[in-house]
């Protein structure tokens, strides 16, 4: 009787998580394992299943033969580099602001914030005529204090600062209010008895600030990562990839070549070595937080 309770309570079990599971296999793990079939062969995504072409390596391989794809993934290494300690110190910078008892905090704190819940693609609209060269209000301000603005999104050298600028733009309000969460579970106790020992503004915010904050830094550093790799929306609306492939990235390629180029089977590919290099850099970050994030036990 004890073995029939267990069997029917497992059963039970299976049944509510059945919906679940189901759409758990349907629309993520088949897709998966499709998409690395997909990758070993050539494919346009017009005939039928029956008509593909198993090729091998031969996608993975030219990932790294291919110019525009080779570019695009260097382009978002340079991304990173600019964007991640940006994005680091203007977050904790703005979360120690927000984080002051002043009036009207509150409306600062969603007036940051507004930005995060804005469609990416009504932001890249409307920064790409902010930015625009002739007619653009940022180069209309720049000329008013005699500064000659560059034309920001069909210049080669300007396009993906431009495009980080924007990123860093919506995506301040968010990790500033993750660190100011943060921030604020520090407990008072540490800064009183800080005080009592008489220690500075600065060494309270190296040696207790930081090192409390290293956990949701940690966070924010990865979700930010991961973000950074998927860049898409705003380089597809503001410059398309250009001028010249200097804002081309990983996901922009894969989209191309798997919708209007019509290569599924060489977008599939890209899309695994972005999982690949996603994957390897979490781990080394998660490898390296032992060394920096302390946790209070």
């Amino acid at each position: 009787m004890v073995g029939q309770r267990k069997w029917n309570r497992r059963l039970a079990v299976l049944v509510f998580l059945s919906p679940a599971l189901l759409g758990l296999l349907a629309f993520q793990l088949l897709p998966m394992v499709s998409s690395v079939v997909i990758s070993f062969s050539d494919w346009d995504l017009l005939t039928k299943w029956t008509h593909i072409r198993f090729i091998g390596w031969d996608n993975y391989a030219n990932i790294f033969k291919d110019e525009k794809s080779y570019t695009s993934i260097k382009n978002v290494f340079y991304f990173l580099i600019g964007y991640m300690p940006a994005i680091t110190i203007l977050g904790t910078l703005f979360a120690v602001l927000l984080n002051r008892n002043i009036r009207g905090i509150k409306l600062y704190r969603a007036a940051v914030f507004v930005p995060v819940i804005t469609s990416w693609v009504a932001v890249s609209i409307v920064w790409r005529w902010l930015l625009n060269g002739q007619s653009g209000l940022v180069n209309y301000l720049l000329s008013r204090v005699g500064i000659d603005g560059p034309i920001w999104l069909q210049d080669d050298h300007w396009a993906l600062i431009a495009i980080i600028a924007v990123t860093l733009w919506k995506d301040i309000g968010f990790v500033s209010i993750i660190l100011l969460a943060g921030l604020q579970d520090i407990s008072e106790d540490y800064y009183e008895a800080a005080d009592l020992d008489g220690a500075s503004a600065w060494s309270k915010l190296w040696r207790i600030t930081v090192p409390m904050l290293s956990p949701t830094l940690f966070f924010v550093i990865t979700i930010s990562l991961i973000n950074s790799f998927q860049l898409f929306d705003q380089v597809l609306i503001m410059t398309n990839g250009g001028p010249a492939g200097a804002t081309s990235t990983i996901v922009e390629q894969v989209y191309k070549n798997a919708f209007q180029f019509n290569k599924m089977g060489f977008a599939a590919a890209q899309s695994w070595v972005l999982f690949v290099i996603i994957f390897t850099v979490t781990m080394i970050v998660q490898r390296l937080q032992r060394r920096w994030v302390v946790y209070d036990r």
